[in-house]
């Protein structure tokens, strides 16, 4: 009932060239790939291939996708202009970046598409239009360009709806059900409606955000988040009218929701190359749809919408759309348990997240208050300012891999190459701060670098892969005349997500009491060590991870440190201008970086050996946390979270500890524990290892265990080995 998709059918999804041009070897891997395989057809290979001609549909289509491409890309582009310096920087695995090949995000609506429709907003438009000021404005005509654009772009979201109408009224005609006939016809009318003209009730609301959804994804979607922010507080008006006026039922309105839901899980991201690839192994679009939370003037917004969206969760058992639920101090009890009892299910969602500390953040970085309140999260973990904010993640920093740096000097252990600066040999450093200051030099020559070259990356895509739909969208863009990508928003952030926070601290942690403290060895016999991958020397390995105070466990030693480390990370990146006329701002998030982060990263003084994955987020290291889940949030809640744009926090429960509703109670006295102790996010998976590895060695019996990875949910056995090893390797709990 709720209709559109971006291709001929449910799952189908666009490359996008423009982006990044997938190479004939690129489409037929896609094809034979174990996990996570996409239907190649070999019809869409020869357009790619290029070089030939054929008739389709009685035109001549001349097949040169790849040779048009090639060189123009922005990919290749990117790998055609940087610095040499920034280059061996991102091969040798110090950071990612995400615009060398997808559209940069993720953003999030406001509530203005339910009371505007494209005809508004076209309006909005040619009155911008005429006030444009040629003779005092230099950049009346660029603003002219993308004001033609915008106009033109809503005149697709219309057109691409009366298809859907007509395509409807025709089915009709010949319908012979009568059930299905009356359905066909009110989807001819909701689609002549929408988005056209502003919504009327909760079915053309929900329509019409699925066809806005559509129209950015379809626009420029290289993999990344469109979400609806607060829906349940944008539906929650249609609702209680139809509701009152007896036109809508609860359960029609779970159905509609349900459908909407279903759609959004049709909807895989367009397939990646290269580092990409490596770096993140999911193909899910991150849609984030906010559930809770406040109003914009503080109050709380939990509705009925809010637990109908809940149930829906609950009872569908589907990828998408990931559900995040906000719990600050004014939420209900009612609706904190019911999103355990959702938790409890093993889904990996809803992911939960503290308003009363975002909202601080996003206030901290300049917005109203009254925009702060309007905002959230979408992807993952990063907020920003719904409808009204350009929040652009940059990409991955690796910080253990800089500390690797660090302890050679400039030199990169594993290729021998010299990627940084000389900041001494750790050998003659004489104490601990001598080491920790030459550190810190790298992390900042390291942030600088990445940064000086994301102005001209920023700058690359506003030339070349500008959204005029998405523009229409987002306050101020039409008034500044200006692109979403070219400043246009009335904020405009730049995230750096910074990973490996608890490897490092306890990496730190070990070489501040071992080597500088203790003297139980020299940096000499450390180097060496490590060097060797721990090989004969497990002794040692197993000294480290034992006698190391190490980060999650309520350990003054360990937790120290880490607040340092946390804090030097945001005076490094925090506030340094981008090209938008914004900034940028940390957070901690790494998808499935860390695991890509982990295989380009030599042994370190945690105990880690060579390979292995980074932690995750603001997540203790793999095991390091020995005293139980409440020692995790107290270390975690001496970080001042209201700095970062996004803290994520992965902890992994036993299924044995959410039976009972008193089981419940626990985990929710857990979260509000940690959000009144400043924690700004937390996600559970409720999954033994048991499971876990009955469903690696027999996964047709497991076609449906569903864990959460990162900011986000994925099929167990759609995950490479690697990251299945690493949800099994984290610490499972067994009480509260």
């Amino acid at each position: 009932m709720i209709v559109g998709e971006r291709g001929p059918g449910p799952k189908a999804v666009p490359t996008y060239p423009e982006l990044t041009c997938h190479k004939r070897t690129d489409l037929r891997i896609l094809n034979t790939r174990e996990r996570q395989r996409y239907a190649v057809s070999e019809e869409d290979i020869r357009i790619y291939k290029g070089g030939d001609h054929s008739l389709l549909k009685g035109k001549t289509l001349e097949r040169e996708v790849i040779p048009y491409w090639s060189g123009r890309s922005m990919r290749d582009r990117v790998f055609s202009q940087v610095p040499e310096e920034w280059r061996a920087a991102y091969e040798t695995g110090l950071f990612t970046e995400f615009m060398e090949q997808r559209a940069p995000g993720h953003t999030a609506l406001d509530g203005t598409i339910y009371s505007m429709g494209m005809i508004d907003f076209k309006a909005r438009i040619a009155e911008r239009m005429a006030r444009l000021d040629y003779m005092n404005d230099p950049l009346a005509s660029d603003r002219a360009e993308q004001l033609k654009a915008m106009d033109i772009a809503c005149d697709a979201a219309i057109v691409f709806a009366r298809r859907h109408a007509d395509l409807a009224w025709e089915k009709a005609k010949t319908e012979q059900d009568p059930t299905r006939k009356a359905e066909l016809l009110r989807i001819a009318e909701v689609c002549r409606r929408v988005p056209a003209h502003a919504p009327r009730d909760f079915w053309e609301a929900l329509q019409m955000y699925w066809f806005v959804h559509l129209g950015t994804i379809m626009e420029l979607n290289g993999w990344d988040a469109m979400n609806p922010g607060h829906l349940d507080q944008h539906l929650e008006p249609f609702f209680l009218k139809e509701l009152e006026s007896g036109t809508l039922s609860q359960t029609e309105a779970r159905e509609l929701m349900a459908c909407l839901f279903i759609k959004i899980n049709n909807h895989p991201a367009p397939p990646k190359v290269g580092v990409t690839a490596r770096e993140s192994g999911t193909y899910n679009d991150f849609t984030n749809i906010n559930i809770g939370g406040v109003r914009p003037d503080g109050t709380d917004a939990v509705n009925p919408v809010s637990y109908i969206m809940l149930e829906t969760l609950g009872e569908l058992h589907l990828l998408q759309p990931g559900a995040s639920a906000h719990i600050a101090s004014c939420t209900p009890d009612r609706f904190v348990l019911e999103s355990c009892r959702v938790i409890r299910k093993g889904y990996g969602y809803p992911s939960l997240f503290n308003p009363d500390v975002y909202i601080k953040e996003l206030t901290r970085q300049g917005k109203s208050i009254r925009d702060a309140r309007e905002g959230g999260c979408s992807g993952c973990i990063e907020v920003g300012a719904f409808g009204k904010e350009a929040y652009l993640l940059t990409g991955y920093l690796n910080v253990a891999k800089i500390l690797e740096i660090t302890l050679n000097n400039g030199i990169d252990p594993l290729t021998g190459k010299k990627i940084c600066p000389e900041t001494g040999d750790p050998v003659q450093f004489d104490s601990f701060e001598t080491f920790y200051e030459a550190f810190i030099k790298q992390l900042n020559h390291v942030i600088d670098t990445k940064i000086r070259v994301n102005h001209h990356i920023e700058r690359l895509t506003v030339r070349m892969t500008p959204a005029p739909f998405l523009s229409v969208l987002m306050d101020d863009c039409i008034e500044k005349g200006k692109d979403y990508y070219d400043g246009g928003p009335r904020y405009n952030t730049s995230y750096i997500q910074c990973t490996g926070l608890g490897t490092v601290t306890d990496s730190l942690s070990a070489i501040k009491k071992h080597i500088y403290e203790d003297r139980k060895w020299s940096m000499k016999e450390l180097l060496q060590v490590l060097s060797q991958n721990f090989k004969d020397h497990e002794p040692m390995r197993q000294f480290l991870l034992n006698r190391t105070p190490f980060f999650g466990n309520d350990d003054d030693y360990a937790d120290s440190l880490a607040v340092r480390l946390y804090e030097d990370m945001f005076r490094a990146i925090d506030g340094k201008p981008n090209s938008r006329g914004g900034v940028f701002h940390m957070d901690l998030l790494s998808t499935t970086c860390h695991v890509y982060f982990g295989s380009v990263t030599g042994a370190l003084p945690n105990g880690r050996i060579a390979g292995r994955s980074l932690s995750d987020g603001t997540s203790p290291s793999h095991g390091a946390d020995t005293n139980g889940p409440t020692a995790v949030i107290r270390s975690l809640s001496r970080l001042d979270q209201e700095k970062s744009g996004g803290t994520l926090l992965n902890q992994r429960f036993s299924p044995s500890m959410m039976k009972t509703d008193r089981d419940l109670e626990k985990l929710a006295s857990l979260i509000r524990c940690y959000f009144e102790s400043g924690g700004h996010h937390i996600q559970f998976n409720v999954v033994d290892t048991q499971t876990l590895r009955k469903a690696q060695k027999e996964p047709e019996l497991y076609r449906d265990l569903m864990v959460r990875v990162a900011g986000y949910s994925d099929y167990f056995n759609h995950l490479a080995p690697a990251l299945q090893e690493d949800i099994i390797c984290r610490t499972m709990n067994r009480e509260i």
